[in-house]
């Protein structure tokens, strides 16, 4: 068998999970990244049971274990009033039941954490994508820097406006979901002591409100604060928000969440987008993962874990193909495996129903990408 070279485009959640899974089958991948570096993103991140199982499989769940938090309630309020609604037991009772524990963290740390799982070099960065094309010895990629690179297959993990997508799937808008974010981490310091939970969500008629600790010593609380607009924002988590505005926003809010929002300092803002499900994710030589094929609002916390999943499973369909000449049909396992679930995940998200009330949520939680069945060879 000859060990295929893969081109990943995009050095995000995902594609940084794609490269350190096929270095653990001894795969080579190259990641091309369009930024000129890598900076600080402020912004939280719930890696719930699932998606810490995928990334255990990588050596990493004690790493993420020493910089996170565990919660040990997820608790659902009433927007006004604060009457739970829905309580979600977490802790060890979470963990044992689906194998891995749920974590909240510094997205920052998760996206070093996966980087020092890769070789010097993997990642190449300042590369943006100008062109992509295939036939039948691989896949040529043009960057916007004149550079020519030759691959036997492309993996596109480079987000909602994916030049990958683009290029093989064809050009279709994102859908605007008529809701914006503001978010911000708020150090707990600004906050009455008292005021603050482990995790909760705060449900409004047509808003809501998640905040959660982020950090092993509590001294990090991260708020989601979602809101209906006519008009979208630009889809930029560094787009700056207007703390004023927020505050306005949810006027009549309970005064313990309301707390948390006034503590914040720096406040940012983005709108939110998605699009229906594919049919198909590849083509030939090319493939997609993350929210390049499947976004999602993040209303059950599943965009980066669907992304997590899906690198964990394509490496393991890599790893089983025949070689570079049968990779089209290791991307149609992949797809196969994993299409009907993020569908789901998708739909239930732009719901915004989620644990509001007793759920069933064994199917999103229970799901291990490392053993979950691939689909028979095409």
């Amino acid at each position: 068998m000859t060990t295929p070279s893969i081109a990943i485009i995009g050095a995000g959640i995902g594609g940084l999970t794609l490269a350190a899974a096929l270095r653990r089958f001894g795969i080579a991948s190259t990641i091309y990244e369009q930024a000129e570096k890598f900076g600080p993103v402020g912004a939280g991140i719930q890696l719930t049971a699932n998606s810490v199982k995928a990334l255990a499989g990588l050596g990493l769940q004690e790493r993420l274990l020493e910089n996170g938090f565990c919660p040990e309630l997820g608790l659902n309020r009433q927007w006004d009033t604060g009457e739970i609604t829905n309580t979600l037991e977490m802790g060890p009772g979470l963990a044992a039941r689906y194998g891995a524990p749920d974590i909240a963290l510094h997205r920052s740390v998760l996206h070093d954490a996966l980087a020092a799982k890769l070789d010097a070099g993997t990642i190449r960065l300042g590369k943006r994508l100008k062109e992509i094309t295939q036939n039948r010895e691989g896949v040529a990629l043009t960057f916007e820097d004149g550079e020519a690179v030759h691959a036997d297959a492309v993996v596109g993990a480079d987000g909602l406006h994916s030049v990958v997508r683009r290029a093989a799937l064809g050009d279709d808008k994102p859908l605007y979901t008529g809701k914006s974010a503001y978010r911000a981490i708020v150090p707990t310091a600004n906050i009455k002591a008292d005021m603050i939970e482990e995790r909760v969500k705060w449900w409004g008629p047509d808003r809501h409100i998640v905040s959660y600790f982020i950090n092993p010593d509590k001294s990090l609380v991260y708020f989601i604060a979602v809101v209906p607009e006519t008009i979208s924002e630009v889809e930029s988590w560094s787009q700056r928000g207007d703390k004023s505005a927020m505050l306005a926003a949810f006027d009549g809010f309970h005064p313990r969440i309301l707390a948390v929002l006034e503590g914040a300092e720096d406040v940012r803002k983005w709108g939110l987008f998605n699009r229906h499900p594919l049919e198909r994710w590849s083509v030939d030589r090319i493939t997609i993962l993350g929210d390049a094929c499947h976004p999602m609002p993040p209303f059950i916390a599943q965009g980066a874990a669907s992304a997590i999943e899906d690198a964990v499973v394509l490496a393991r369909a890599i790893s089983e193909s025949g070689g570079d000449g049968d990779l089209a049909a290791a991307f149609h396992r992949y797809e196969g495996a994993r299409r009907e679930r993020t569908a789901r995940m998708q739909i239930t998200a732009l719901e915004n129903k989620w644990m509001k009330t007793a759920v069933d949520a064994d199917w999103v939680y229970g799901y291990d990408a490392w053993s979950t069945p691939l689909p028979e060879h095409a």
